[in-house]
């Protein structure tokens, strides 16, 4: 199990479209992945979890990422959550 802390970094934040990315690219794995902020742990896999997060730019969050290709699943969300766009 693999978890990173990460800031934020998209000038909209974690809206519908970054969120459909985001669950697209967490699908792309075999491992499990999840979004914790605060008391929260989503499944970073489904849609309607992500979207219940509501969060700004430059909020803190972790991926977590457990599984045979977790590595990689946790620098593929990375990339998504701190693009500025």
């Amino acid at each position: 199990m693999i978890k990173k802390p990460i800031t934020l970094k998209l000038s909209e934040g974690l809206d519908a479209r970054p969120i459909a990315l985001l669950v697209q690219e967490a699908n792309q794995y075999s491992s499990t992945v999840y979004i914790e902020v605060e008391n929260k742990k989503i499944n970073a896999k489904s849609i309607m979890g992500m979207m219940s997060l509501r969060l700004g730019n430059g909020e803190e969050l972790t991926v977590v990422a457990d599984g045979e290709d977790e590595a990689d699943a946790i620098q593929g969300v990375e990339s998504l959550l701190v693009s500025k766009n």
